[in-house]
């Protein structure tokens, strides 16, 4: 369980990565993530939380900080209308769970949630939103900690046959 934040439509790579601390360590771009556009959350996310947003989230640059920054805060993951392409891949190559919105009602900003990522759920006090499954491949490589960590694990594999 986890703290629902909502965003609205377009939240792009810069807010998520703000440039002027690219340079700095991750972990405190991290710490600075979203604190343009939601002052709060950079002070306040953390392990457990998820993103409720709207359409285009992750816009922008194709910097895969942005999504970095998410998955090292703790995030169960992202739900949103719509990704940008680029951001949506990055994001599941990092290892961090992105789904749209299928139904259901949308949890408050604020309500406890549960993203089930095999089942393609957000569980929350309202209801339950369906979101749009991901193919059991891309799961497998969220499960794994992401592409790379996905592609160790199944050459290790290979190696002891």
């Amino acid at each position: 369980m986890g703290k629902v934040w909502r965003l609205g439509d377009d939240i792009d790579t810069d807010a998520l990565a703000p440039g002027r601390f690219m340079h700095r360590p991750i972990e405190e771009l991290a710490q600075n993530c979203l604190i343009d556009v939601a002052p709060d959350f950079a002070k306040g996310a953390g392990a457990g939380d998820v993103i409720v947003a709207g359409r285009n989230f992750g816009m922008g640059s194709s910097r895969e900080q942005a999504a970095q920054a998410l998955k090292i805060r703790g995030l169960q993951g992202v739900v949103a209308e719509s990704f940008a392409g680029i951001f949506h891949r990055n994001a599941i190559n990092l290892g961090l769970p992105v789904f749209t919105i299928a139904s259901g009602p949308l949890p408050a900003a604020g309500a406890e949630a549960t993203l089930d990522v095999a089942a393609a759920r957000l569980r929350h006090a309202g209801g339950e939103v369906v979101l749009d499954p991901l193919p059991d491949f891309l799961i497998a490589m969220i499960r794994d900690g992401g592409l790379v960590p996905h592609l160790e694990k199944r050459l290790a594999g290979e190696g002891r046959r």
